[in-house]
């Protein structure tokens, strides 16, 4: 039997191509990439066959996959490390540089849920945070208190590849901790609890769960949801009773459409425990009484079609966030038997063309609510202490903080921006003054240094497309010179918001000009804006971040020679479609664990999520659909054509994009393309989806990201 792949290592000098800066060290190693063997396979559906001949690299085993598929990676890994060795010293300058703006021994900032504050900490040199409390009043932290460690996470990950706590919470009399973990990567999590008065690690451990869970009022029941083990989509929801064998836990709910999601939560009233489902055109919401766990559970909100929802309950009413009769949302309460009758529901926040309700919270001195408006997020409180929302530049996010206690003083609220470190604010709820709480410490970071702008591209269509420009003002400027790396995302309606990040600093201190182009399928400019760019509508975020991409280039935000673009996962097929659509108009890429078989993937309900997207993407058994699908599918489009120089990024456990999709990506393209631009495929073979799981490892995954992008700008010094 001929190996499915070749590979051979030869260092060496080797031409530069006309299309790469001639500085670029990655050109200077002449390394023969492994070349996967074509095989033969047919990709059945109804509406017609396709040829996939790399279909062999796919393994759908979750403990292990077959030794020439590990090969395979392990090559690519290999060609990818000898490509990239020249730049090892500036790969490991930037990981130092990144990880000194890290504050070692950091906290988040604390808030307050019924006695206690809670808070994570991180001490110097540790990858994970810890979980600690202090007991307090809804005002302040009694100083005389001793802090409690909850959670030490540090000690749960030792020896584990990777390890990551996807939630907790603590019970409602304070003295238990459930929490879940994962570690493998797939986001198949394990349910665990601790008794936080003795410090016991119970013996009762649930696997193949979700991560989300909810607390009944009598301390010892616990809502929680298992995950399909093939699927990974939601399965029944249980309820597991502290001290017993959870093969006796009771199913309380199950859900006959696989499209749609199902999560738990508890109100802030804490009298009801939610049942929240989930579909991209429709909602459900059920109710189990907290303090009667044992009882079935009741409808509270039922689906009805192309109508989505979210709800919550305090001071005997619901409140609830609907898109009936209104495209960007609006905030009603109802009675608290009387949830669904339209009739009886009260307007708070009305529908609204231009303002898009995002969230709410709800406190006992009023409403909190987070809006959308031309892109910007902003946060008003309704109620006796309203206020008008704050007045900020463009590009800078306002989000509602973490709020657990509807009793507690003050509402926790922050500020950032691309170049403006996290600030917490708590908004004193009776005099209606905010306190900043805490300011993000970034050693070294000197933020006048930098600036951001708002632009507004113009789309072929006519549209208008918000980007978020940030860039060193001693570094570059709009004259037409700087290397600019456009990013983008623009799906499942989720906004692209220009957040700060400690990492950027690197590229933008040698002269990189970094562009968020937030393009439709995100819900930056409504849900309009999202319907804009799905289903059938789909290449319209393809055709807006090449429009943008172009208008930063006419406004001089970028030399056209040192063009780049990045996206991740949803993102990472916005990179593909418009590789295939506009490859001359970039010099290199880095896609992130990217979906690029869009079609194979549809069309197998067994690969996980399936189900659950095909109202983003459409149904490719429908012959419209799958049309549609297949012309911008970025794997079925790969041809013989010039393209960018690219990096591509996987992780063996992905769950979200399985590894074998950037694969087949990358060794197609290896057999179709014309040019010789460096083409790498990067696996994590301990990871999943969101990469390493540690603070300071995951740095060095960014790194090689950089030192690829500055190579090829000529900027690797």
């Amino acid at each position: 039997m001929k190996p499915l792949f070749t590979l051979s290592l030869l260092i060496g000098p080797l031409l530069a191509c006309a299309q790469m800066p001639s500085t670029a060290q990655m050109r200077q190693v002449t390394a023969t990439p492994p070349v996967a063997r074509p095989v033969p396979h047919t990709v059945k559906s109804p509406n017609g066959d396709r040829q996939d001949e790399y279909y062999w690299l796919r393994d759908d085993d979750p403990k292990t996959k077959r030794p020439e598929v590990v090969q395979y990676l392990e090559a690519e890994n290999a060609y990818t490390d000898a490509k990239l060795a020249p730049l090892a010293g500036l790969q490991k300058q930037l990981v130092a540089e990144m990880r000194a703006r890290i504050k070692e021994d950091d906290s988040t900032p604390p808030v307050y849920d019924r006695g206690h504050w809670y808070w994570r900490e991180f001490k110097a040199g540790d990858e994970y945070p810890r979980l600690m409390r202090q007991r307090g009043n809804a005002e302040r932290i009694d100083a005389k208190a001793k802090p409690e460690l909850l959670l030490d996470q540090p000690a749960l990950a030792q020896g584990q590849a990777y390890y990551r706590v996807g939630a907790t919470a603590v019970s409602p009399n304070g003295q238990l901790l459930a929490w879940t973990e994962d570690t493998g990567g797939r986001r198949i999590h394990t349910l665990r609890f601790k008794n936080l008065v003795t410090g016991q690690i119970y013996a009762d451990a649930v696997p193949g769960v979700l991560e989300g869970m909810a607390w009944a009022n009598d301390n010892r029941t616990v809502f929680y949801i298992l995950q399909d083990p093939v699927t990974l989509q939601s399965g029944p929801v249980y309820r597991h009773v502290l001290g017993t064998d959870a093969k006796s836990d009771v199913k309380v709910y199950e859900e006959a459409d696989k499209t749609l999601f199902v999560g738990v939560d508890r109100t802030a009233s804490g009298q009801y425990v939610m049942i929240g489902v989930r579909g991209t055109e429709t909602a459900e919401t059920l109710v189990v009484p907290a303090n009667k766990p044992a009882t079935p559970a009741k409808v509270l909100l039922k689906r009805r079609d192309k109508v989505r929802h979210s709800a919550d309950h305090l001071n005997g009413r619901w409140v609830i966030r609907t898109n009936e009769g209104a495209l960007n949302f609006k905030l009603v309460s109802a009675p608290e038997n009387a949830a669904d009758v339209r009739s009886l529901w009260r307007t708070l926040v009305p529908a609204r063309e231009q303002a898009t309700l995002e969230g709410f919270a709800l406190t006992t001195r009023g409403i909190a609510v987070e809006e959308r408006v031309n892109a910007d997020t902003r946060v008003r409180l309704l109620g006796q202490a309203a206020g008008k929302a704050l007045d900020l530049p463009a590009g800078t996010v306002v989000a509602l903080g973490e709020h657990r206690d509807p009793a507690a003083a003050h509402l926790r609220y922050t500020v950032t921006s691309m170049v403006q470190p996290t600030a917490t604010y708590d908004l004193h709820l009776q005099s209606g003054k905010p306190v900043l709480r805490k300011l993000r410490e970034v050693p070294g970071y000197d933020a006048s240094l930098y600036a951001t702008e708002r632009l507004w591209a113009p789309s072929r269509d006519g549209k208008r497309i918000p980007v978020t420009v940030a860039w060193r003002k001693d570094k570059a400027q709009a004259n037409g010179q700087a290397p600019l790396l456009v990013v983008g995302y623009g799906s499942y309606g989720y906004s692209y918001d220009p957040n700060f990040s400690s990492n950027r600093p690197s590229l933008m201190d040698r002269g990189f000009v970094i562009a968020i182009a937030h393009v439709r399928g995100g819900a930056e400019l409504g849900e309009g804006w999202y319907a804009d760019g799905r289903m059938m509508n789909k290449k319209n975020s393809f055709n807006d971040f090449v429009d943008a991409t172009q208008a930063l280039l006419k406004a001089g935000w970028g030399a056209p020679d040192k063009v780049f673009a990045n996206g991740g996962s949803a993102g990472g097929l916005l990179m593909g479609a418009v590789a295939n659509q506009a490859p001359q108009l970039y010099t290199g890429m880095v896609l992130d664990v990217p979906f690029v078989d869009v079609v194979t993937t549809m069309l197998d309900e067994s690969i996980p999520l399936t189900a659950n997207e095909w109202q983003q993407w459409g149904d490719p058994r429908e012959k419209p659909a799958y049309d549609y699908m297949l012309s911008y599918s970025p794997y079925d489009n790969i041809s013989a054509q010039a393209y960018p120089a690219m990096l591509v990024t996987t992780g063996l456990w992905d769950s979200q994009v399985q590894y074998y999709e950037p694969a087949k990506f990358v060794a197609r393209m290896r057999a179709k393309r014309t040019d010789s631009n460096p083409l790498l495929l990067a696996t994590n073979m301990k990871a999943g989806h969101g990469g390493a799981s540690g603070r300071f490892e995951i740095l060095n995954e960014i790194a090689r990201e950089y030192v690829f992008l500055l190579d090829l700008a000529g900027a690797a010094k």
